[in-house]
C-alpha cells in the first residue's frame, strides 16, 4: 500500500483539527451569545458551563456520522483513490470558506459548507472518473440526490422555523411577564422553569440519548414506551425544585434556567455539529483501515470500491472525547469567535448605539411596509388592547448594560436547543448557526428591539447574514468542486499545493483579522472622562496638522518628479486620515457627550467642532491626493516648473501658518494669534493669484487642458484645507482656554512638525 494514503490520513486529521478551530469559532459561539449578551454570569462560568455541555453532547454525534460517509453519495460507486481525494478536497474547502467568514465576524454555517462540500467534491470524483474511464455510468448514479435534497431541505426550513418560532413564543412571553417581569415571575416563575427545563430536558436528554454511545438499545426502548410518565415526573420534579430555590432560597431561577439552556444547546450543537468538523477525517480513517486489510490480503486497492462506507457505525469514544477537549479549547480561546459573537448581539441588542451594518433600499422597502402592516392593524386593534399590549413592552433599564434581559435570553437558549435536539433525533444535520441566529432575530423582532431608530440597519443586518448563508452553499460547491478536479488531476503534486495555500491563507486571513479588529476598536472608543477628552483634542490637532504637512508635501514632490510612488503613498495616507476622522464623527462625537457628564457645553461644543473641521480639512486632502494619484496614474503631461512653484509656495505659507500656531500653543501665549489668522488671509490672496496666473497660462497654450483642471483643483481645495485649519485652530483655542476654565488638566504633545519646509 502507497505510503501517500498514510499521508492523506495525517493531513485529514492535522485539517480536522484546525476545521475544528475554525468551525467552532464561527459556529458554536452561537450558544454563548445568550448568556453573554444578558450577562447572566460571570464570562468565565458561561464558558465552563458551554464545556461541560459540549463534552457531554460529543457522545451524541454517532447517530449523525453517516452524513459524512454516505449521506450525500453513494460510496460503492468511488474507488479507495479517489473517496480520499474527494475527503481531502471536502476538508481544504472547509477550513479556507470557514476561515474567511470568522475573519469577517459573519456567521455561516458549517452544516451547509459540508453538506455543499461533499457535493462539489463528489461531482468532481465522478466527473474526473467518467471522463477518464468508460464505465458507462452517468453523474446521476454517483450523487444521492434524494437525499441530498433532504438534508438541503431541512437546513433551509430551519430559517424560517426558527424565526416564526422564536418571535411568537418571545411575544407571548413579554406579553405574560412584561418587562418588569420580577412581580409576575414570583408567582410563574416556577412553572415556567419547569416548563422550560423539562422541554430542555426532553429534546436534549432523552431524545438526544438515541444517537449516543453510552447507552443500550434496551434503555432506548424503555424510555420510548414510558415517554408520558417520564415527562410527567420530570415537569413535577422541576417545578419543584424551581419554586424552592426561588421561594426559600431567594435565588434568581432565571439566571438557572439561562445556565441549563446554555448546556443544553451545547450539547446539541456537539451532537448535531460534531460530524462537520471529525466526519469526514473519521470517514476517511475508516476508508483507509478498510483498503489496508484489503492490501494485506493481496488485493488490489486501485479496484476497490468502498460500499462498506453505507455500514452503520459507531464512533471511537476516545475520538469523540478528543474532539471535545480540543472544541472547548478553541471556544475559549479563539480572538475570531468574538467577532462572530459581536455580529448577532449587536443585531439583538436592545436599544440604540454603534450599527455594524448600514442600511439598503430593499431593508427600507420592508421596514416601510412593516410600519405600514402595523398602523393598519393598530386601527382595528381595540383601544383598550392595545393600551394593555404596549404597556407590556414599556422597557426598563437592564442591569450591567446588558444586550437584553433573562426572558429572552431564556427563550433565546430553550427555543434553539429544543429546535436542534429535535433535529438531531430525527438524523436531519440542522444548521446551530441558522436556528440560533434566527431564534434570536425573531425574538428581537417580537421584543421591539427593533426601534425606529435601529430598523433599517439591522433587518439589512440579517439580510446581509442570510445572503452570506447562501453564498456559502454556492462558494462550498464551486470550491470544492474546482479542488477535488485539481486533486485527481494533478496527484501528488496538487496535495503539496493546497496544504501550502490553506497555510497561506490562514496566515493572511490572521493578520486581516487584527487589523480589521483594530479598526472596530478605533471606532468604538468613546472619552469617559474630561481630562482624556482633553488631552485626546490636544493630541489630534498635532496629528491632523502633521499628517497635512506629510501629505501635501508628497503630493508636490510626486508632482514635480512624476513619481507614482510617491503619490500613492500620500493617497494611502490621506485614506487612512480621512477614515479616522469620519469614524469619530459618526462612533465617537454622540456617545462620548452621552458618557461624560459635564456642566461645561462650550467645551463640549468646541470638541464637537474640533472633530468637524478635522473631518473637512481630510476630506479635502483625500479629494487632493485621489486626483493627483489618477493624474500620475494615467502619465498625463508633467506640470510646468511654475506650477509646482505656485503650489509650493502656498505649501510654504500653511507651514508657516502651522509652525506658528504650535510656537503659540506649545507656550499657551496666544496674543499673537491674530498674525496667524493673518497669514491665512494671505494665502486666500494667493489662491486669488494662482488661479488667475492659471487662466494666463491657458490662453497663452502652456498648459494641456487636464493639467489646468487638477491644478485648479488643487488649489481649490487647498483652499478649503486653509480655511477649515484657521477654523480648526481658532477652535482649538477657544477650546483650550474652556478647558482651563473648568480646571480640566492637559498633558502636551510632543513637537510633530519637523522638517516641513520644502526647499
Amino acid at each position: 500500500m502507497e505510503s501517500i494514503y498514510l499521508i492523506i490520513v495525517i493531513i485529514l486529521l492535522g485539517l480536522a483539527v484546525l476545521d475544528l478551530i475554525v468551525g467552532v469559532s464561527n459556529d458554536a459561539v452561537n450558544f454563548l451569545n445568550s448568556s453573554i449578551g444578558s450577562k447572566v454570569a460571570p464570562l468565565w462560568a458561561i464558558f465552563a458551563v458551554a464545556s461541560v455541555g459540549i463534552l457531554i453532547g460529543t457522545m451524541f454525534s454517532s447517530g449523525m456520522m453517516e452524513i459524512a460517509r454516505s449521506g450525500v453519495f453513494y460510496p460503492e460507486k468511488f474507488t479507495f483513490p479517489s473517496i480520499m481525494m474527494l475527503f481531502l478536497a471536502v476538508m481544504l474547502t472547509d477550513i479556507i470558506l470557514l476561515d474567511l467568514f470568522n475573519t469577517f465576524g459573519l456567521p455561516t454555517s458549517t452544516t451547509v459548507s459540508l453538506v455543499f462540500e461533499l457535493l462539489g467534491a463528489a461531482v468532481a470524483v465522478a466527473l474526473f472518473t467518467l471522463w477518464t474511464t468508460d464505465t458507462g455510468d452517468q453523474l446521476g448514479d454517483f450523487i444521492n440526490s434524494g437525499k441530498a435534497l433532504a438534508i438541503i431541505g431541512g437546513i433551509f426550513t430551519s430559517i424560517a422555523i426558527a424565526f416564526i418560532v422564536g418571535s411568537l413564543i418571545m411575544y407571548i412571553s413579554r406579553v405574560i411577564f412584561s418587562f418588569n417581569y420580577k412581580k409576575s415571575f414570583k408567582y410563574l416563575g416556577s412553572l415556567w422553569g419547569g416548563i422550560a427545563l423539562t422541554a430542555i430536558t426532553y429534546f436534549a436528554i432523552f431524545k438526544g440519548l438515541k444517537g449516543s454511545v453510552l447507552v443500550s438499545d434496551n434503555f432506548i426502548l424503555f424510555l420510548d414506551n414510558n415517554m408520558s410518565t417520564a415527562l410527567l415526573y420530570t415537569l413535577g420534579g422541576w417545578t419543584v425544585i424551581m419554586g424552592i430555590l426561588q421561594h426559600i432560597f431567594r435565588f434568581n431561577i432565571l439566571r438557572f434556567i439561562v445556565l441549563a439552556g446554555t448546556a443544553a444547546l451545547a450539547m446539541a450543537f456537539a451532537g448535531n455539529d460534531l460530524v462537520n468538523f471529525i466526519g469526514v477525517f473519521m470517514a476517511g480513517l475508516d476508508s483507509f483501515k478498510i483498503a489496508h486489510n484489503v492490501a494485506a490480503a493481496g488485493g488490489d486497492i486501485n479496484t476497490l470500491y468502498m460500499g462498506r462506507l453505507s455500514e452503520p457505525v459507531v464512533a471511537n469514544v476516545a475520538w469523540l472525547i478528543g474532539a471535545g477537549i480540543i472544541m472547548v479549547m478553541a471556544l475559549a480561546f479563539s480572538k475570531k469567535s468574538r467577532s462572530v459573537s459581536e455580529t448577532e448581539l449587536n443585531l439583538s441588542r436592545k436599544g440604540e448605539g454603534l450599527e455594524r451594518f448600514s442600511s439598503s433600499p430593499l431593508s427600507r422597502s420592508i421596514v416601510r411596509g412593516s410600519l405600514i402592516v402595523g398602523k393598519s392593524f393598530g386601527s382595528i386593534t381595540p383601544a383598550s388592547l392595545k393600551k394593555f399590549i404596549d404597556g407590556r413592552f414599556i422597557p426598563v433599564e437592564l442591569e450591567n448594560k446588558a444586550s437584553y434581559d433573562l426572558i429572552r435570553a431564556s427563550i433565546n437558549l430553550t427555543v434553539s436547543a429544543l429546535l436542534i435536539s429535535l433535529g438531531t433525533s430525527l438524523k436531519l444535520p440542522l444548521s446551530t448557526t441558522f436556528v440560533t441566529f434566527m431564534v434570536a432575530m425573531g425574538s428581537s423582532l417580537a421584543d421591539r428591539a427593533w426601534g425606529r431608530e435601529s430598523a433599517v440597519y439591522r433587518v439589512n443586518g440579517v439580510l446581509t447574514v442570510v445572503a452570506g448563508w447562501l453564498m456559502t452553499a454556492l462558494v462550498a460547491f464551486t470550491v470544492a468542486l474546482l479542488v477535488g478536479l485539481f486533486l485527481m488531476w494533478g496527484g501528488k503534486i496538487a496535495i503539496a499545493l493546497m496544504v501550502a495555500v490553506v497555510a497561506f491563507m490562514l496566515f493572511k486571513s490572521g493578520r486581516l483579522h487584527t487589523k480589521r479588529k483594530s479598526k472596530e476598536l478605533q471606532q468604538q472608543q468613546i472619552l469617559s472622562s474630561k481630562d482624556q477628552l482633553i488631552n485626546s483634542c490636544n493630541d489630534e490637532i498635532h496629528i491632523v496638522m502633521d499628517k497635512t504637512i506629510s501629505i501635501l508635501k508628497r503630493v508636490i514632490d510626486g508632482l514635480k518628479d512624476e513619481n507614482r510612488r510617491s503619490v500613492k503613498k500620500a493617497m494611502t495616507e490621506a485614506n487612512e486620515l480621512y477614515s479616522r476622522y469620519k469614524d469619530k464623527r459618526n462612533y465617537e462625537v454622540v456617545p462620548t457627550l452621552e458618557s461624560i457628564q459635564l456642566n461645561a457645553l462650550d467645551l463640549e461644543q468646541e470638541y464637537v467642532q474640533l472633530v468637524d473641521y478635522s473631518y473637512e480639512i481630510t476630506k479635502s486632502l483625500k479629494a487632493i491626493t485621489e486626483s493627483t494619484f489618477t493624474y500620475i496614474d494615467n502619465n498625463h503631461t508633467a506640470f510646468s516648473k511654475e506650477q509646482i512653484d505656485d503650489l509650493r509656495t502656498i505649501f510654504n505659507t500653511l507651514t508657516e501658518v502651522y509652525v506658528g500656531y504650535i510656537k503659540m500653543e506649545k507656550t499657551n501665549d496666544y496674543s499673537n494669534f491674530d498674525q496667524v489668522l493673518n497669514l491665512r488671509l494671505t494665502i486666500l490672496d494667493l489662491y486669488a493669484k494662482m488661479t488667475k496666473r492659471q487662466i494666463k497660462r491657458v490662453k497663452e497654450g502652456k498648459s494641456s487642458t487636464r493639467s489646468s483642471i487638477l491644478f485648479l483643483n488643487l488649489v481649490n481645495e487647498s483652499k478649503i484645507v486653509t480655511l477649515q485649519s484657521g477654523n480648526l485652530m481658532k477652535t482649538h483655542r477657544n477650546f483650550k482656554i474652556q478647558a482651563a476654565k473648568s480646571g480640566g488638566k492637559y498633558v502636551d504633545s510632543q513637537s510633530v512638525i519637523n522638517n516641513a519646509t520644502l526647499n
